[in-house]
């Protein structure tokens, strides 16, 4: 029977392609970014006589653009993140100690951000737990607790790890505006191309070439859209491979614009909840399987 498809896009891991972003990045892109800042004035209060080194995990298999958005937290040369790990520039061991021990000597400590699918240059995950899952991926046992236990090894500093997982993806209560408006638009853009009688079709973000950020939405074809994922340009990505250009920033910094906090009740954040009613059946028995 006829039915119409409508792919309304949604990854935290910003890696559909044709969409300038995909919904879900800026807010979790905001959390990275606030919680690598966080972290680091805590390490930079115990670093004398303590931890030295921080390690902070967060998702993106195979595009790091999640990791790269803590780069937003770096205001000066001295700030963190001092490293970041993308899967797209493969891990070089000796760089990496010489970079980590060249800032402890400098800063007093150093915060590391890791993307979950940092690999080495055969292709291996850090964190290839040696399984499957359901889909044929690679199981990732955790790159954090590798990277630090690595550095413990060779340098000998002490450390504390974190992995963001869940929380950063479900962490509502620090969402970004522009985030939240761009999810309701391409939500609202999917009835509307419904309606419409389009089918096969996703509606996309598009970044206005304006002096003030701005965008609007288009469409893409799924055929087009499936199966392909939109990883950082090497342009994002500095020289050394440990950080984030201008013009990464330049693209970063608007999708974390603004603050869309929910009601609280109590010191706690309220969000809706389905009531879940059953409704009246509508198809007649020629639609059953």
């Amino acid at each position: 029977y006829p039915i119409q498809a409508i792919h309304v896009p949604k990854t935290v891991d910003n890696d559909l392609p044709f969409t300038d972003v995909s919904p879900g990045f800026g807010s979790v892109a905001k959390y990275t970014a606030v919680s690598c800042r966080e972290a680091a004035l805590d390490v930079a209060s115990m670093c004398a006589t303590s931890t030295k080194v921080f390690v902070m995990e967060v998702m993106g298999r195979h595009a790091g653009w999640i990791a790269a958005a803590a780069g937003l937290a770096k205001e000066d040369n001295d700030d963190a993140p001092h490293l970041i790990l993308f899967p797209e520039i493969a891990f070089d061991k000796a760089a990496f100690m010489k970079k980590v021990e060249a800032t402890v000597n400098k800063v007093g400590y150093c915060v590391i951000v890791v993307s979950e699918g940092a690999r080495y240059e055969d292709g291996t995950f850090l964190a290839d737990a040696g399984n499957t899952d359901a889909f044929g991926h690679k199981q990732l046992g955790g790159v954090a607790p590798v990277i630090a236990q690595m550095v413990k090894d060779e340098l000998g500093y002490k450390y504390h790890w974190a992995v963001s997982d869940y929380l950063q993806r479900a962490a509502r209560h620090i969402a970004s505006a522009t985030d939240v408006e761009q999810a309701y638009a391409v939500g609202r853009a999917a009835v509307e191309f419904a309606v419409a009688g389009k089918n096969a079709v996703m509606p996309t973000i598009e970044r206005k070439k304006t002096k003030k950020y701005s965008w609007t939405i288009g469409e893409a074809p799924l055929k087009k859209v499936a199966n392909v994922e939109k990883k950082m340009p090497r342009k994002f990505i500095t020289k050394d491979g440990f950080g984030i250009t201008p013009s990464a920033r330049e693209y970063l910094a608007p999708l974390i614009g603004g603050e869309s906090y929910p009601p609280y009740k109590d010191g706690l954040p309220q969000f809706a909840k389905l009531k879940l009613a059953p409704v009246a059946k509508k198809l007649n028995d020629a639609f059953e399987v």
